[in-house]
């Protein structure tokens, strides 16, 4: 009876023993070492790729937000404030059907067949309303103009990016909105617009953040 309790006393002194390193070793310093690491070599990754604007932190390079005006009573979706750079549609074609008493913040893909009616209805607004939000008594945006990121969301939701040609149906309503000139929005563009990966991967890119941080600084010097 003694032997017994005395290989249990043991057995559950050692497990103990395991049980302390292992938390020291994965739970302490694992975490310290990646974070440590983390920090010395990727301080702006490792810390969400923070961007930043007059000192503060505004967002991610990472993730989109969405540039809309104050949401009016009786409004169900707020409308766009169109002096900023728009980036893609955020919310998919996601509907709240697990809970209706409470409304949610969707994000995801319009990834729905080519042929699918709502989606094909979708597609059809969204054009309809790039164009009408983004032509000038002097210039007029024609639908064939309009590229796919404009009307479709990207897998996520929350694409940060679009690519030159959405920015570029966008200059002219900016500098219209902002009393630019449509040169100097054009350029500033193209100042923000990144090249493929390596030169031969992905496609150019723009980062709407770091655009309409740019353009609010422009828009400061007049």
């Amino acid at each position: 009876m003694n032997n017994s309790l005395t290989n249990t006393a043991r057995l559950l002194w050692a497990g103990l023993r395991a049980l302390a390193v292992l938390t020291v070793v994965t739970g302490v310093l694992y975490p310290l070492a990646v974070t440590g690491v983390a920090q010395g070599l990727f301080p702006g990754r490792a810390n969400g790729s923070e961007i930043t604007s007059d000192g503060r932190v505004v967002g991610s390079s990472l993730i989109g937000q969405a540039y809309n005006l104050p949401l009016e009573k009786g409004q169900e979706t707020p409308e766009p404030d169109l002096k900023w750079f728009q980036g893609r549609p955020r919310n998919g074609l996601g509907t709240n059907t697990a809970n209706t008493r409470y409304k949610l913040i969707l994000s995801g893909a319009t990834n729905r067949s080519g042929d699918n009616a709502d989606l094909i209805k979708w597609v059809e607004d969204a054009k309809a309303a790039v164009v009408k939000d983004n032509s000038t008594p002097d210039h007029e945006v024609k639908p064939s103009d309009v590229p796919a990121d404009a009307v479709t969301s990207s897998g996520s939701g929350l694409d940060p990016d679009i690519s030159p040609a959405y920015a570029g149906i966008q200059v002219h309503r900016i500098a219209e909105r902002n009393g630019l000139s449509v040169a100097r929005v054009r350029r500033l563009v193209d100042e923000h617009t990144d090249g493929r990966i390596l030169g031969f991967m992905g496609e150019p890119t723009v980062n709407v953040l770091e655009l309409n941080i740019a353009l609010e600084e422009l828009v400061a010097k007049g």
